[in-house]
């Protein structure tokens, strides 16, 4: 590899950041666009469920076997064709002339996005080493972060200004140039190709996607059947909410995969993934404070839009940057990242940023008030997103530290939809946390109202989400609802908070991991980190894709 002070060595994370940041923000730019969607194509309830959904669930199914094909048949090759596959998406999607077009787009677009996220972070593991890696998990980090807090501004942007389909129109100039800078990526994958598991691929998808489909339809559907022996034989086939057998499907799926996957490694067989993976403790202890800290950095994203619209009536584009806020944070912090890494280990980073992200999601939640300023939440949210930025970046440099870069694309499709299940876990806790609380508090709030008109503005505000409170027009009864909302929203980030807390326990059992000291060189005196055990030291492989010995 060329020097890193070369600009042409910088070039791959520059394009591999440019196509992370285009994937990751229109899984959030859509939500804004919504409202037109409807007006324009007449799409139902149903349909604007779809939109959404089916994109997350295409995305978090395919992750993992998209990821082994990447090792297999090369990692900036598959990262091209995801690309190109998401384009061409994009492309139908913005001419889309009906609901049932635009729902197929997006779940192309899912397609693609999967083929592209996880060769993302395996491309920079197997590319860049010391000092750089630390550098390239930093900016890959604060993008994955970052950009998920910009949709909501980019998409209130473009859909104010001209109209919902230039959400779609814009990918395709910034994705014709990835590819364009794509043709510089140095190639990489494991060149012991160990052939095909076609058993194992169907039951990750099957468990993948329906875990994940129970994940974010348990609040449409109800999460537990509402069945009783009695009335077995004469329940109505609506009555039955899906999510149970969904989560059912997906537990015996991923279950019937492990026990596959342990027979055909047994056997010397070819595996989708070596569950050798979770012997290494960073990997292992990684993937569940992934897994949980993505469950936890959901909750302000979820909440603060409909409460900043809803409850205090500012419009879609100041709420977006409200929530950009949370962005600044992030990129500032990827600038600081590199510098702290020369200084201290790459766990106690991690450390450090679940501890801001505990601080700012609490201070978020104190600070809500019904006639507060919008300006008031802007410092904690700067906090939240510097914890954001420490915290994504050097956990993934820990998770990925010990992988050998022939599994690196395994790993990260593994760990992409670890983060993934988290992340609709947060989604479907958090989401129920405040649902349940609007009603129990608007409720609580109009007491001395009749307990008709009290239940039946709770169960609109409840709901709705919070929707439905500007247009109630007693201005009493709206004040009522108001504070209830804010009590309701108030509770979802402080627990975000503990279960941030939880996860910043758990970082705790990461391996203790070399501080790098001055001029770039490691604690053990290496000046490439060549035998270091964080993400910054990893090995490089030889030609053949095994590690070199030391």
């Amino acid at each position: 590899m060329s020097s890193p002070n070369s600009r042409q060595s910088w070039l791959p994370l520059f394009v591999l950041a440019v196509g992370v940041s285009m994937v990751v923000i229109d899984a959030t730019i859509v939500n804004v666009a919504v409202p037109a969607m409807i007006d324009d194509l007449g799409l139902t309830v149903t349909d604007v469920e779809w939109v959404n959904s089916l994109y997350l669930l295409v995305f978090a199914s395919l992750l993992i076997p998209l990821g082994r094909i990447g090792d297999q048949r090369g990692r900036p090759q598959l990262f091209a064709t995801g690309i190109v596959v998401f384009l061409v998406a994009s492309l139908l999607a913005a001419i889309a002339g009906s609901g049932a077009m635009l729902i197929g787009a997006r779940g192309i677009q899912g397609v693609g996005a999967a083929m592209a996220m996880p060769m993302t972070l395996a491309i920079i593991n197997s590319t860049y080493f010391g000092r750089q890696r630390v550098i390239g998990f930093a900016i890959w980090g604060s993008i994955v972060g970052g950009m998920a807090a910009i949709g909501p501004l980019v998409g209130g942007w473009l859909v104010t200004d001209y109209g919902w389909r230039a959400a779609f129109w814009i990918n395709l100039p910034i994705g014709a140039l990835v590819l364009l800078g794509a043709l510089r990526i140095p190639a990489s994958r494991e060149d012991r190709a160990t052939g095909h598991d076609p058993l194992g691929i169907a039951l990750i998808v099957l468990g993948m996607f329906s875990i994940v489909f129970g994940l974010i339809e348990g609040q449409k559907y109800g999460w537990l059947t509402p069945l009783r022996a009695a009335e077995l034989f004469g329940l109505r086939f609506e009555e039955v909410s899906p999510v149970p057998f969904a989560f059912g499907i997906g537990i015996l799926a991923v279950a019937a995969f492990i026990l596959l996957e342990r027979r055909r490694e047994r056997a010397g067989r070819p595996v989708l993934i070596d569950l050798t993976l979770f012997t290494l403790p960073g990997f292992r202890y990684g993937a569940i404070a992934a897994m949980i800290v993505a469950l936890g950095e959901f909750g302000v994203i979820l909440v603060l839009p409909l409460f900043l619209q809803s409850a205090l009536g500012h419009s879609a584009f100041t709420a977006g940057l409200i929530i950009a806020t949370l962005a600044v944070g992030t990129f500032l912090a990827g600038g600081v990242v590199p510098v702290l890494t020369r200084k201290v280990n790459s766990r106690t980073v991690v450390q450090i940023g679940l501890a801001l992200e505990v601080v700012g999601a609490v201070g978020i939640g104190l600070s809500l008030e019904a006639d507060m300023s919008v300006w008031r939440i802007v410092p904690w949210m700067l906090v939240y997103g510097f914890g954001i930025g420490f915290a994504t970046a050097q956990l993934t440099s820990v998770l990925m530290a010990d992988v050998p870069a022939r599994q690196a694309g395994q790993a990260s499709g593994l760990q992409s939809a670890i983060r993934q299940v988290g992340a609709g876990l947060g989604v479907a806790v958090l989401g129920g946390v405040l649902v349940t609380g609007l009603g129990s508090s608007v409720e609580k709030n109009m007491a001395s109202y009749p307990e008709q008109v009290r239940t039946s503005v709770a169960n609109a505000v409840q709901e709705s989400g919070g929707a439905a409170i500007p247009g109630l027009s007693d201005p009493a009864v709206h004040a009522a609802a108001v504070a209830g909302a804010t009590e309701a929203t108030r509770r979802v980030p402080v627990i975000t908070g503990l279960v941030l807390l939880a996860g910043l326990g758990f970082t705790f059992l990461l391996p203790r991991t070399a501080a790098p000291t001055r001029n770039g060189e490691d604690a053990d005196g290496d000046e490439d980190g060549e035998n270091d055990s964080d993400g910054a030291g990893t090995p490089e492989p030889d030609s053949g894709g095994r590690h070199q010995e030391v």
